[in-house]
């Protein structure tokens, strides 16, 4: 009989050690997948605090070429619409007008302010033959060594006689903005195309 007792008391600790055993072990997970859900979430707010206190806009790199038939190259612009691809020289001249894009005037590629390019119209692949048939929401891009590819679209196209340089403008609120600025077929005239990043 006292066999019996001893038997049954010893069941019943093993009973309870493995009862409280079990529930140790669902507690400790518990406690372990809350401490990795709150992990989680202070990790996806820092990332969200850090982006919006430096709203730094990661741009894909791309390698442009730093000289273009002898003259410095310091972008490169890509007008899908009118299947345009051409480098940006840095000096502006007459001898840099007559091979490709040239900077013009105002901010470095893809920075705040107005990058202004112009280009003759000719009919080279390269230069501004197409331009008057952009249209308000084409997009373009600027690739340059430094900051990336940036998307722009245009929002803005218009003449002006060749003494206006209101389009020179770096009044832009703080944004980065391109003028694409080209003649007539006359040249009588401007065509300019304002286009601004899209953010």
């Amino acid at each position: 009989m006292k066999k019996k007792i001893v038997n049954s008391i010893i069941i019943s600790i093993i009973f309870i050690f493995i009862g409280w055993l079990g529930i140790e072990i669902y507690t400790d997970s518990n406690i372990k997948k809350g401490q990795a859900e709150k992990l989680e979430y202070n990790l996806q707010n820092v990332s969200t605090q850090y982006y919006n206190e430096n709203k730094t806009k990661q741009y894909p790199k791309e390698e442009v070429i730093n000289e273009y038939k002898g003259y410095q190259v310091i972008a490169r612009l890509e007008i899908p619409t009118i299947n345009l691809e051409t480098y940006i020289l840095q000096k502006y001249s007459e001898e840099t007008l007559n091979i490709s894009v040239t900077k013009f005037w105002g901010a470095d590629p893809n920075t705040e302010g107005t990058f202004c390019v112009a280009c003759h119209h000719f009919k080279n692949e390269n230069m501004f033959r197409n331009l008057k048939e952009l249209e308000i929401g084409n997009k373009l891009f600027i690739l340059d060594n430094a900051i990336g590819k940036v998307e722009y679209e245009v929002y803005d196209l218009y003449k002006v006689l060749p003494e206006d340089v209101s389009c020179l403008s770096q009044e832009t609120n703080g944004k980065k903005e391109v003028t694409l600025i080209t003649c007539t077929s006359d040249s009588k005239e401007r065509i300019i195309v304002k286009a601004r990043e899209i953010e």
